[in-house]
């Protein structure tokens, strides 16, 4: 029996190699691992023995060679195969054991250039984990240091890998030299500054944790990550204290995260349900906290809380007065993770770079049945200056309002409305099936919880234009003094019409934000 082991990844390889000889197994090396084999007392046979042509083009050319790929593909059931490779002197091999030039680590480095990318290209290590994953009827193939264990197991047990443990490897190389593939071709995508959507979408990502279920408990989950620089992202969040998050933790609090990253003072932004039921920017992250809470101290309980300040012993002694399923904060005081970690279901979460974006060049991804949506993520708020419609302009104040609004309606689900004064949320209206009833709900949510008269002088923000002058009706009779929505409708003069009858100042973005 012969292995070739050609590997970068040297966890357990030499004892592996060990394992192997001690089965009578003979060994076939390249380069840098031969070296490491032969050090540690590991008798290998050289590459160049095997393929009579000496290793060239700083090892670029080591095992592309009919000596070893005849030898992994020739199919031992086939008469006419096994005739040949006697033939022509070839030897059968009967494991490969290849993991890839390191190109993800490279290109993760700092100031990587592209020529070491370039390098860092494996071409022979695919080449041979699909040839000898192809056979696997007859090849047993590992990527995976985990997976030595269990062909040893085989080998010793049985004198031989059993076929569904080589299906197995085979399915995974496929897998391996899949993303290996993608991540060259997301890495070239960047490198030449494109743009448009690919015609093939290949995506790789990493799992992070299974989850105990999805949605529902009746649906299987996984938490997979981008692979690349993830600073300021829900995957490079620490886990500080609490129970394993689930599906809908991950869902909710990704939403909250992306609208406090909207903010750059000191802001603290509530969500239920993937939807933002109290957001607050203060001087301090107290100050902050207060405005979210008290902005619909009913809907906060049992959210998720995330906040762009260090969270002190203050916040977290207001924050441990009710029931709150997540905290996401840059850092917590000492005093303050000691007051938090007493109760015991609260989960909490340290992000470092919590006010990093993602970058513009990332993609948000619905799926439907049988396909895919793609588009660029939403990272605007509005295109160009804001352009006042009516007769009366927004007082600084307002405008202040009705920006601090703008960002909170664009994360409600469409139909959103959101009302705000004096950087805090009153109300939000989100997922209605027509504007007038997410206004009104807003409007309702606002006396509930804050009384009558807090609507006085407050700003709205719409997500997308008003059709009819419904909603101006109703924001005039609450005491709303302000709107921002996009404009564009064949009624926009309906609308300004009706705010120059009650004195309302409008404000267009000229840019929607549908969340669907």
């Amino acid at each position: 029996m012969r292995a070739l082991i050609s590997v970068s990844d040297k966890t357990g390889i030499v004892e592996f190699a060990k394992a192997l000889r001690a089965l009578d197994v003979d060994i076939i090396s390249t380069g840098g691992t031969a070296k490491v084999l032969e050090a540690e007392g590991v008798e290998v046979i050289g590459i160049s023995d095997i393929t009579g042509f000496p290793e060239c083009l700083d090892g670029r050319v080591k095992t592309l060679d009919p000596h070893i790929h005849a030898g992994l593909l020739a199919r031992r059931d086939n008469k006419e195969h096994m005739a040949q490779i006697e033939k022509l002197g070839v030897t059968p091999i009967d494991l490969v054991v290849v993991n890839l030039y390191p190109f993800k680590a490279t290109i993760l480095k700092e100031g990587v250039q592209l020529d070491e990318a370039i390098e860092n290209i494996d071409i022979g290590g695919p080449t041979m984990l699909r040839s000898a994953a192809k056979n696997y009827q007859d090849v047993s193939v590992i990527v995976d240091p985990a997976d030595y264990e269990v062909v040893l197991d085989e080998l010793k047990t049985g004198k031989k890998v059993k076929k569904e443990t080589n299906f197995y490897l085979s399915s995974k190389v496929f897998e391996h030299t899949s993303s290996y593939d993608t991540l060259i071709a997301t890495y070239m995508r960047k490198q030449r500054g494109a743009t448009e959507l690919p015609e093939v979408m290949t995506m790789t990502f990493e799992k992070v944790q299974d989850m105990r279920y999805g949605e529902n408990p009746h649906q299987q989950a996984a938490f997979y990550k981008e692979v690349g620089n993830t600073k300021g992202m829900l995957t490079d969040a620490v886990q500080l204290h609490g129970k394993e998050l689930s599906f809908n933790n991950i869902n909710d609090t990704h939403g909250a995260l992306e609208l406090c990253k909207e903010y750059t003072e000191p802001t603290v932004v509530a969500c239920k349900h993937a939807n933002p039921c109290g957001v607050g920017s203060g001087t301090d992250v107290y100050e902050a906290y207060m405005r979210a809470y008290s902005s619909d101290p009913k809907s906060i309980f049992g959210g998720i809380i995330v906040a762009n300040r260090e969270i002190d012993s203050k916040t977290a002694l207001e924050i441990n007065k009710i029931f709150i399923e997540i905290v996401v904060a840059p850092s917590y005081s000492a005093e303050a993770l000691k007051l938090l970690r007493e109760k015991k279901n609260i989960r909490l979460l340290q992000l470092e770079n919590i006010e990093v974006k993602q970058p513009d060049t990332a993609y948000d991804l619905k799926k439907v049945s049988g396909g895919l949506l793609v588009q660029t993520i939403d990272n605007v708020l509005y295109e160009g200056a804001l352009e006042v419609v009516t007769d009366r302009k927004p007082t600084p104040e307002e405008m202040e309002d009705l920006k601090f609004t703008w960002k909170i309606v664009k994360y409600a689900k469409s139909n959103g409305i959101a009302i705000g004064k004096n950087k805090q949320s009153l109300g939000v209206g989100p997922g209605q099936v027509n504007r007038i009833w997410a206004c009104n709900q807003a409007i309702d949510h606002c006396k509930e919880a804050l009384g009558d008269g807090i609507l006085k002088g407050a700003s709205l923000a719409s997500d997308a234009f008003f059709p009819f002058s419904d909603c101006v009706e109703a924001a005039a009779a609450a005491g709303i003094t302000a709107i921002i929505q996009p404009g564009g409708s064949m009624k926009d003069q309906e609308s300004i019409d009706a705010c120059n009858k009650y004195g309302i100042a409008m404000v267009f973005t000229g840019m929607r934000h549908f969340k669907h």
